[in-house]
């Protein structure tokens, strides 16, 4: 999943190379925390978050055919 997030970002910014993904675990539900270079905290998010919301769709699909549990994507600022 971490691959796949990183596929999905990297192209939109414009510092590629400060793309961080961490992954929380518990037994119940991942958590995936993407952080990127502040100025692209914009291009991540999106007008009125569509773009920040289409990652999570995409992620959410991919992992729930893949998982048992409930994924989550946070990005941090």
């Amino acid at each position: 999943m971490k691959q796949l997030i990183e596929t999905i970002v990297k192209p939109l910014v414009d510092y590629p190379e400060d793309v961080r993904i961490e992954m929380d675990e518990s037994p119940n539900r991942i958590v995936y925390k993407l952080s990127v270079n502040p100025e692209d905290m914009g291009k991540v998010i999106g007008k009125q978050g569509r773009v920040a919301k289409a990652i999570r769709t995409i992620v959410y699909s991919a992992a729930s055919s893949h998982h048992q549990k409930k994924t989550y994507v946070d990005i941090l600022d």
